[in-house]
């Protein structure tokens, strides 16, 4: 526990400080979560969840912490600018770990539904955020997440009341910006009431080129009948260490589409758990890295069909060149009585160099016998032949190369549900992939 005991003098030396600077209803559970981290520490390569990432070292350097909360000189309103030709959003900032509301978009949300800080809604709300902050992410059985819930002090809250439809995309951009070595703590609260529908974009990015560590824990309840979608793009820059832990819970009859990308980074560890509670829910989880030098991708995923007549579709593709290392991770569940379970589970990666590595872990643990379920895992290099013939026809040997790859990742791009942001990915992924998105140079998205 050497490293954990710095954060534990931390903590016991700040609590006042941290609680002053938060809301009561954050502050009920930090004491347990406290204990927890106290219990079992970060987690470490000798756990097999975490086999391929030794989260534990990321945290031995001695990072800043703005648990004063002083503000930050920056109004992102003025440093991004969103001009995407027909993609209108309600564009929110986070400034490290703490939601902007110095300036907010002008921009009108339906009647109920909130977006806003987590701590001051926390104040207005607290018996909504009470109900579900901290239900789904069980700080006893993950060290991040206890360590994230014993520190965090603000984030965001999504909330849309039941039958309520927002029509416009909300994107969320979260700046990591420090003058020194920095770790950021951020929390999101995402509640769908019984047939909301809304659409969520997420992006990260790093402002100042020193070391940032980030630990991220969302928790999204669908509830009956709802249609939720959440789009994360990771694009940061090699000096940035990101460990976010997503928990979902679906009702009956919802319908949920989560996308992560990562397009460039440093070190990411994505864990995703989701919990099939009602009968008729559907989850389709994607994702897709594109890696290079020394970057580092690991998704972990797991999905739990606990009734029956759920659906779950799982796509994670990676193209890593140079020395880069991806893991992928995989587990589905289905419990004994989760009968007509249809799952499907696909992990395609593509090794561009032989000092590329890749780690793949599909899982299927079934325990009722009318299921259809598959998964299938491969790791290769490019086709040769393809690459043959597209040369026989005229085209450079790097150029054949790049549409290989494109039209490699090309189908985890194609199940985003939002046509100009599908496009606009297209078009970062093959600037990607000729080298011309080599570090975080704002919103690349709203560019």
């Amino acid at each position: 526990m050497i490293v954990e005991q710095q954060y534990i003098e931390l903590f016991s030396q700040t609590e006042a400080m941290i609680c002053k600077h938060s809301a009561e209803v954050l502050n009920a559970p930090r004491a347990a979560a406290f204990a927890d981290f106290e219990r079992i520490g970060f987690p470490t390569r000798k756990m097999e969840k975490y086999k391929y990432t030794d989260v534990s070292k990321y945290f031995e350097p001695d990072f800043g912490l703005n648990l004063n909360r002083l503000p930050i000189p920056v109004n992102p309103y003025e440093v991004f600018k969103c001009d995407v030709p027909n993609m209108s959003t309600a564009l929110y900032f986070v400034v490290n770990d703490a939601f902007y509301n110095k300036a907010l978009p002008k921009v009108h949300l339906p009647e109920g539904v909130i977006f806003g800080s987590l701590k001051e809604v926390a104040e207005q709300h607290p018996d909504l955020v009470k109900k579900y902050y901290g239900k789904l992410a069980d700080t006893s059985k993950d060290g991040v997440t206890a360590f994230n819930t014993t520190f965090a002090q603000d984030g965001v809250i999504f909330y849309v009341p039941k039958n309520v439809i927002v029509e416009k995309p909300v994107q969320l951009v979260n700046i990591l910006r420090a003058d020194v070595n920095f770790m950021v703590n951020r929390r999101v609260l995402i509640i769908l009431e019984d047939g909301a529908q809304a659409r969520l974009l997420i992006c990260d990015h790093a402002m100042d080129n020193v070391n940032f560590l980030a630990t991220q824990v969302i928790e999204v309840f669908a509830g009956e009948n709802t249609v939720f979608d959440m789009y994360e793009l990771e694009e940061t820059h090699t000096s940035t260490v990101r460990i976010s832990n997503l928990y979902v819970k679906q009702e009956a009859n919802s319908n949920v589409l989560l996308n992560g990308m990562t397009l460039h980074n440093g070190t990411t560890r994505n864990t995703t758990e989701v919990l099939l509670a009602g009968e008729g829910a559907e989850i389709n989880l994607c994702g897709m890295a594109i890696a290079d030098k020394n970057q580092h991708v690991d998704n972990h995923t797991s999905i739990d069909h606990a009734v029956p007549n759920c659906t779950s579709n799982e796509l994670f593709k990676y193209v890593l060149d140079d020395q880069s290392v991806g893991a992928f991770a995989g587990l589905v569940l289905v419990r004994p009585d989760a009968q007509h379970t249809n799952s499907q589970q696909t992990n395609r990666n593509l090794c561009a160099t032989r000092d590329a590595r890749m780690y793949t872990q599909p899982q299927l643990e079934i325990y009722a016998d009318d299921v259809k379920c598959s998964h299938g895992a491969t790791v290769g290099q490019l086709d040769e032949n393809a690459l043959f013939y597209m040369r026989s026809r005229g085209i450079d040997e790097k150029e054949a190369r790049l549409l290989l790859m494109f039209a490699f990742v090309n189908e985890v791009i194609d199940t985003i549900r939002m046509d100009v942001l599908k496009d606009r990915l297209h078009l970062l992924v093959e600037k990607r992939f000729r080298g011309e998105l080599n570090r975080c140079q704002g919103c690349a998205i709203c560019k």
